[in-house]
């Protein structure tokens, strides 16, 4: 056991290194521009940002603007980012706030540029501006893909797609992105062509010659009978890849809404389900090294597909932080509408500790969802 887990940890390869730093580069401006979401709104209320940072850890490159007195940071790990707002932690009081203020003489700082000074519906507005910035990101990326790569049609092609379980494609070592030349010596002029081929041959041994990375390899697959929509079809389990047609820009606003719509309602039928049904579904979670090996095997199919699981990523960010649950954007809105509703903020110091605790929680969660996706390595396990 303990060799195979140095085995699936081993330092990646140049190319598997590259598709790491790709991702974590993506990952990367998909959580700085949520942050950037919430400082627009936040500078738009006149709520003072103390700190604009992207990445984490000890800060490489600091400038501070002298205008609004921001900090703006490059740190050592550049994962993500965070936007630091006066009075965010509701611990900065009016009286110490007027202290900071009198101490600055000279200097142009408001006293109500706290964000707890700010009324509920401002503050409301700057929490969900980081998830709402993710859903533009989303529907911009969409539109891009749209006219630069072009959008999925109904035709199929060559490429092999996402592989299941313990098919007998992943058996004979079929991956994700590799491009089939022939069956049996034969060509195809299309990927329709090649599926029938394979659904006609259910029980005898397919010699498949395919292509990877540029190199031709040769592989012998035998398609498993099965029932589809009544018939007895052959099998070798993976998920045909459609092809690419590139749109024009007026068509490409209808596409990307529908994609935008399609997607978000994907994710949030896959919630409620997990939700609704826990054992079930716990298996498909996947955290940060899951989304990894995902778009590293995506980054073989061009950037059309890989830009759509961007922008599926940048709306999973967003529906996450909508969630109602403490130290998300979400938790934060919660208390905010509880005190629209009551007339009256609950108190700092129990927010805090809300706040506080749900983080413990979330990092233990994010925990146990790095483990789930590091078995998965070991064991083989997973969608790729």
């Amino acid at each position: 056991m303990i060799a195979t887990l140095l085995l699936a940890l081993s330092l990646p390869s140049a190319d598997a290194l590259g598709k790491i730093v790709v991702f974590l580069v993506m990952l990367s401006i998909l959580v700085v521009l949520h942050e950037g979401g919430h400082f627009l709104l936040a500078r738009w209320n006149g709520v003072r940002v103390n700190d604009f940072a992207v990445g984490f850890g000890p800060t490489l490159l600091k400038w501070t603007s002298p205008r609004s007195g921001t900090n703006y940071r490059l740190n050592l790990l550049p994962i993500g980012g965070y936007c630091a707002m006066q009075g965010e932690d509701g611990n900065t009081t009016e009286a110490e706030q007027q202290r900071e203020f009198r101490a600055s003489a000279g200097s142009q700082q408001r006293v109500d540029d706290n964000f707890q000074s700010k009324s509920p519906l401002r503050r409301l507005s700057i929490v969900v501006a980081g998830p709402v910035a993710n859903f533009i990101l989303a529907f911009a990326i969409f539109f891009v893909a749209a006219i630069s790569f072009g959008v999925a049609s109904s035709s199929i092609s060559q490429q092999i797609g996402i592989l299941l379980p313990n098919s007998p494609a992943m058996k004979a070592g079929l991956q994700m992105g590799d491009q089939v030349v022939a069956i049996d010596g034969k060509t195809f002029s299309s990927g329709d062509a090649m599926i029938q081929k394979i659904h006609a041959s259910a029980g005898k041994p397919l010699a498949i010659d395919y292509r990877r990375q540029g190199q031709l390899r040769h592989v012998t697959v035998t398609p498993v009978a099965t029932k589809v929509e009544g018939k007895t079809v052959g099998l070798i389990g993976f998920r045909p890849i459609p092809t690419f047609e590139r749109v024009g820009v007026v068509k490409a606003v209808p596409v990307a809404a529908d994609e935008f719509a399609n997607q978000l309602t994907g994710q949030l039928t896959g919630y409620v389900e997990l939700i609704t049904h826990p054992v079930q579904h716990a298996s498909s979670i996947s955290g940060v090294i899951g989304m990894e090996r995902a778009a590293s095997a995506y980054q073989d199919l061009g950037w059309g597909p890989y830009l759509s699981l961007a922008a599926a990523i940048s709306i999973a960010l967003g529906v996450l932080n909508l969630f109602p649950f403490p130290a998300l954007d979400g938790g934060r809105a919660v208390f905010i509408v509880a005190e629209m509703l009551r007339g009256r903020p609950v108190e700092p110091e129990k927010e805090a500790l809300v706040h506080v605790t749900g983080f413990a929680v979330l990092m233990v969660l994010m925990v146990f969802v790095a483990y789930h996706d590091i078995a998965n390595i070991v064991t083989g396990k997973g969608v790729f």
